[in-house]
């Protein structure tokens, strides 16, 4: 028996849903690339927690300024690279680049990193205030990291994810993990308020957490000091102690110094690339000053001399 032939006019109207379908697909893919540009629409950003402060405030005046909406996530270090590379998220601050292996991910997906320094902090020292001892030799934090004899009795770290662990391993050359006399919290605020309440403590954390400190946290800075630092690579000042000064940072004096990064793996121009933009510019660099932070450009300041005093 013959098969049924499909009338001509069903076949016509088939064609053109097609045609409809794919012409609505591809509109409503270009309607939303439309609605992201470099200064509107909507981005997930994940921010290392040490230096959440002051991305808050670039995020708070970016928003002001442009029609856009940054939805801003906090995290410890090793969360936020995992998210990297498990796609969750492709706009992160950090206070490090990626390192090659974990770039492969985004060569492998042909995405091309853009990376912006904005900004440099550092890794801090804090003990009770009523602590005598305002002084720490790193010899002693290099020799506690790696397990020998120390005038240290221990150090507090916010967590074993967090940036600044990573940091000081890597900077003593020891691997990650557990250490004797090393012992880890929940967060910042912890730290803090262990330190505050045991005045044998030396709790360790990034600098922005006492640079520019949230309002609810000031009455626990105000009962904690920042140790000066003896910079043990400079030769020429080798008896000298630092404290992590905008200063200090600026001149290479402080030898804990950390860069912090906008990385945006988009692969394209949009908000990202906007927001980054705006960090490293005029306005974004001001308030890395104003957060007593060492901006990546000095904002210029125009004085206006007048030969007459107007009274």
């Amino acid at each position: 028996m013959n098969k049924q032939q499909i009338p001509t006019y069903l076949k016509v109207i088939a064609m053109i849903i097609v045609v409809i379908s794919v012409f609505l697909a591809c509109k409503e893919k270009v309607g939303a690339e439309q609605k992201e540009t470099i200064v509107t629409g909507e981005i997930d950003l994940y921010v290392d927690e040490t230096v959440q402060s002051l991305v808050e405030g670039q995020v708070q005046v970016f928003e002001n300024q442009y029609d856009a909406k940054i939805n801003l996530t906090a995290k410890s270090e090793s969360e936020i690279v995992n998210d990297l590379l498990s796609g969750k998220t492709n706009m992160a601050v950090l206070t490090r680049k990626l390192t090659p292996n974990e770039e492969n991910y985004f060569k492998n997906k042909k995405v091309k990193a853009r990376v912006s320094h904005f900004a440099s902090d550092a890794v801090v020292f804090i003990r009770n205030k009523n602590t005598n001892d305002t002084l720490l030799d790193l010899d002693q934090v290099y020799n506690l990291l790696h397990g020998k004899p120390s005038t240290l009795k221990n150090l507090v770290f916010e967590n074993p994810n967090s940036s600044v662990v990573t940091y000081m391993n890597r900077w003593a050359n020891v691997p990650n993990g557990l250490k004797k006399n090393t012992y880890f919290l929940n967060s910042t605020k912890e730290v803090l308020d262990f330190v505050q309440k045991n005045p044998d403590a030396i709790g360790v954390i990034g600098m922005d957490a006492v640079a520019e400190p949230y309002a609810e946290w000031q009455g626990l800075i105000d009962q904690i000091t920042v140790l000066a630092i003896k910079n043990v690579k400079n030769g020429t000042n080798n008896d000298r102690y630092y404290k992590p000064t905008q200063a200090n940072l600026g001149q290479g004096l402080y030898p804990l110094k950390r860069s912090i990064y906008v990385l945006n793996y988009q692969g394209f121009a949009g908000l990202g690339t906007g927001f980054a933009s705006f960090v490293v510019g005029d306005i974004g660099q001001r308030i890395v000053l104003k957060a007593n932070l060492l901006p990546i450009t000095i904002p210029e300041r125009n004085i206006n001399i007048r030969k007459k005093i107007i009274k």
